[in-house]
């Protein structure tokens, strides 16, 4: 069977047992704070497992794309290294919540393994959980029970809390868990050694599908509680699913990734299956790119921080696999997407509707990547020429984790690079530069979470789209610590306050109970419920409360996300329809809105946009809403859905005029209300995303204010002429003139200046020392060096100080020979620093050092003569 036909049986198979087959969710997960990527396929039903939202489907089955790279999930070091981790997989799922249980899932996993792709049995080995006192839990003799049914009982073998407890979090659903293990080995390996001694133990012996059974709920003091309603959460992987179906050892033999291998393989001229290290970085390429493309379609670009800080580094850890081990010194993954498309399109054709970004994206990563890949060898050469001036072979920890984390040098590459010169890396410093930072980032997000106190029972409801106030009683509460501030997470029976989702920022307001009022500083969701975010508790908590919102915050919010609308669809009249939103932001303050353009706005066309949407604010456009449309009515509608977002099969849809889109957020009630609007920035931010920055209402007013004011305040400089920008023109014309005039006389003076030190010069144990001290100007001061150093290329030094409006500066030149003989110009300027209360370095021959105290220059130049002689 193929990869296609594997997954097709497997969605079948569970379809004709009842189950709805859902699609996969996008694999980088928006506004769950717990996640910041898919990373197992019960993700997308966390809310159902939680009881957070109703039961739609009681059975539900699918393929999902997962990510794991972060967190206890991390297999990053062993991916290409060893047959079947990775960074992104698809995980074949069924589920039952609260319908059938453990006889059901280990009946239906015998037979789809047995019966539909026709594993030997006699391979085939399962797991248990022992137990564990601690808990107070014993053998699952249940599910052992089932086993027997289909297994003889020496090939049911018990696990440990470890392997065979699967929990959620810290807290939460959990419960014991069965892991089903075929052996790959040969039959003659076999028959050496039993399979069942060496399941979690041998690769050979691999897990493919595990069934858990959740039954317990964590709670924050690790004692169990039932759960009220019992939930079945298998996941097998696919790519291992293909590797035993197909007969081979490696996941990486499978037609799930051999297209992308040897599209790797012409790309580098080269053969997969010959070179050990090839081989890896092949194998590292094919995994990574799969990761990196479809976090790309699902909307998430590579950057500097969160989610998009771990795509930019798997994608540089491609690239430097294919720099080092594949010679590939120009970008090239970006190439690999037509194999990709060839292999996946069909089951995931965001690939395909995406493609165009995605190449750009990547090649644009990859270039800039390269680039800096080429600095920072430049910069480790240095490194290694400063540590053996020292006569040193190791280098220093910190400078390789620099390497590490400001250029992306992985560690092994450093460590080879400094092989190639005799040399050894500090690894223990490094992996104390490396702790530190781990923890300096462990405690900015530490947050210690306390047990829900539920208050009373209910269904959270949201209102917010038809109050600004309402009347409300806390359901549940929570205390948490973050910084060692305590805050307070509250949940309302009925709230207008709109919880941060889809980029539009969270409400803010206030709990009112008579006289007393509590702040509610911001509203998140999570869990998908609204969570009220304050600084204390009510001080009754069981009072009847007035919930109200900051009206002012919410009107400019709205102002802002109905603006937000209106340039979508004026960037799509302006520019074309292959715009499409990549990401915004609405806040009371100002709205942000990526875009997938190739190219920077012209300021006609910025003009132009500002045009059309001001022209749809004049005419005072009704907010038209429609709540709990079906999907399929909602696109025929004309309304936009977003890549990378997961709608249910009913939406809402806001329509202002010919603007129609799916959106969640809370909205103005006529686009008049917007008052103006006006963009104030316009940038890229990503390989074919740009940004557009944009105020409205009452930002808008302060900003025309604001650039009145300067206008003004320039008028009042150049004398209140009547043409301001005529009076610049003058300005800069004659200011041109005056620098040009400045830069003769200091050539003259330069001149005069390197004749008066030549003439001046000192003869110190048989060196020629030239000296200044004054006010030059740095650059200045810079070529008289180099001038006299060309005029007296052998035993010569130039030492120098200068000081311009109280920043002291310290130079000093040496003759090779000088160097060859051990003086380290960059070792004595760094310290003679100190007397300026500065720093600086540079290279043996030449080197300077800016400062803060002027006072000490003195001292300073007669250290580097002391040190000189």
């Amino acid at each position: 069977m193929t990869s296609k036909e594997i997954r097709n049986s497997f969605k079948e198979f569970f379809r004709s047992k009842g189950h709805q087959i859902v699609p996969s969710a996008p694999m980088v997960i928006k506004d769950d704070p717990t996640l910041m990527f898919t990373n197992a396929g019960m993700n997308q039903f966390k809310d159902i497992i939680l009881g957070n939202s109703p039961i739609k489907y009681p059975r539900v089955a699918d393929s999902q794309k997962c990510l794991r790279v972060s967190g206890k999930h991390n297999d990053l070091e062993e991916v290409g290294h060893d047959t079947y981790h990775h960074t992104m997989f698809e995980m074949l799922g069924n589920w039952s919540f609260g319908d059938y249980f453990k006889k059901e899932a280990i009946d239906w996993a015998w037979e789809y393994l047995t019966e539909v792709i026709k594993l030997d049995t006699n391979r085939l080995y399962v797991t248990v959980f022992e137990g564990s006192p601690e808990d107070g839990l014993e053998r699952d003799i249940e599910a052992a029970g089932y086993w027997e049914q289909h297994l003889p009982k020496d090939r049911i073998i018990n696990g440990n809390k470890k392997d065979n407890f699967w929990e959620m979090g810290e807290t939460g659903p959990c419960g014991p868990c069965s892991e089903i293990h075929i052996d790959i080995r040969s039959d003659e390996e076999r028959a050496k050694i039993d399979g069942a001694t060496l399941v979690n133990k041998d690769p050979d012996v691999i897990e493919i599908w595990n069934l858990v059974f959740m039954q317990y709920n964590r709670r924050a003091d690790k004692s169990l509680e039932p759960l009220p309603a019992k939930t079945i959460d298998t996941g097998m992987g696919f790519e291992r699913l293909c590797m035993a179906i197909q007969g081979k050892k490696s996941n990486y033999d499978t037609d799930v990734f051999q297209p992308l291998i040897n599209a790797v393989a012409k790309l580098s001229n080269t053969t997969y299956g010959q070179d050990k290290k090839k081989d890896i970085a092949m194998r590292v390429i094919s995994d990574h790119i799969r990761t990196i493309a479809f976090s790309i379609a699902d909307g998430q670009l590579p950057s500097n921080a969160k989610a998009g800080y771990v795509i930019r580094r798997i994608l540089r850890r491609a690239v430097r696999y294919g720099y080092t081990f594949l010679n590939q010194h120009n970008a090239f993954m970006y190439k690999l997407l037509p194999a990709l498309i060839e292999t996946m399109g069909e089951a995931y054709p965001e690939l395909i509707q995406q493609h165009t970004l995605i190449e750009k994206v990547i090649k644009e990563e990859e270039e800039s990547f390269l680039r800096t890949l080429e600095t920072g060898i430049k910069l480790l050469d240095k490194q290694i020429a400063e540590t053996k001036s020292k006569n040193s072979t190791i280098l220093n920890g910190i400078d390789a984790f620099t390497l590490y984390d400001t250029y992306g040098f992985p560690l092994d590459l450093t460590e080879l690079i400094l092989r190639e010169n005799g040399m050894l890396v500090d690894e223990d410093g490094f992996k104390s530069e490396m702790q530190k930072q781990k923890d300096r980032a462990r405690n900015a997000a530490a947050i210690e979470t306390g047990d829900w106190v539920v208050i009373k029972e209910g269904e959270p409801e949201f209102v917010g789209y038809d109050y600004i106030e309402c009347d409300a009683e806390i359901l549940r509460y929570r205390k948490i610590k973050q910084k060692n501030n305590d805050f307070y997470q509250i949940v309302l029976d009925r709230t207008p306050f709109y919880a941060e989702m889809g980029g539009q920022v969270g409400d803010t307001g206030w709990l009112i109970d008579g006289e007393n009022k509590v702040e509610v500083i911001d509203t998140k969701r999570e869990n998908n419920l609204s969570v009220h975010l304050t600084k204390q508790l009510p001080a009754d908590i069981t009072a009847h409360f007035t919930a109200k919102i900051n009206t002012e915050n919410r009107t400019a919010t709205e102002c802002n996300h109905t603006a937000t609308h209106l340039l979508h669809e004026a960037l799509r009249e302006v520019l074309g329809t292959h715009v499409e939103q990549k990401g915004s932001f609405v806040s009371p303050q100002v709205l942000r809105f990526d875009f997938s353009h190739f190219q920077k706005l012209t300021d006609e066309e910025i003009r132009k946009i500002e045009r059309i949407v001001t022209d749809k604010i004049r005419q005072n456009i009704t907010l038209d809403e429609a709540r709990r449309v079906p999907i399929a009515e909602a696109k025929n509608m004309g309304a936009m859905a977003l890549f990378g977002e997961k709608y249910g099969d009913e939406v809402r849809v806001i329509r202002f005029g010919s603007s129609v889109e799916l959106c969640g957020g809370t909205h103005i009630s006529s686009t008049g209300r917007i008052g103006s609007f006006r963009i104030i920035n316009e940038s890229s931010i990503a390989a074919g995303i740009r940004r557009i920055e944009a105020i409205t209402a009452v930002a808008c007013e302060e900003f025309f204010y604001a650039q009145q004011d300067i206008i003004s305040e320039l008028k009042t400089l150049m004398h209140n002429t009547p043409n301001l920008v005529q009076a610049f023109q003058k300005f800069f014309e004659e200011n041109t003139e005056m620098k040009k005039r400045i830069e003769e006389y200091m050539k003259e003076k330069t001149v005069q200046m390197k004749e008066y030190i030549i003439k001046n010069k000192q003869i110190i144990n048989g060196v020629e020392t030239f000296s200044q001290r004054g006010h030059l100007p740095v650059e200045a001061m810079k070529d008289i060096a180099f001038q006299i150093r060309g005029e007296y290329p052998k035993a010569s030094a130039f030492i120098g100080g200068t000081d311009n409006g109280g920043k002291p500066t310290l130079m000093l030149m040496l003759s090779d020979d000088l160097v060859a003989q051990g003086f380290n110009a960059s070792q004595i300027v760094r310290d003679a620093a100190k007397h300026i209360q500065g720093g600086g370095g540079g290279q043996p021959h030449f080197a300077t050092a800016g400062g803060k105290n002027s006072d000490g220059l003195d001292k300073a130049l007669q250290e580097m003569f002391d040190k000189l002689k």
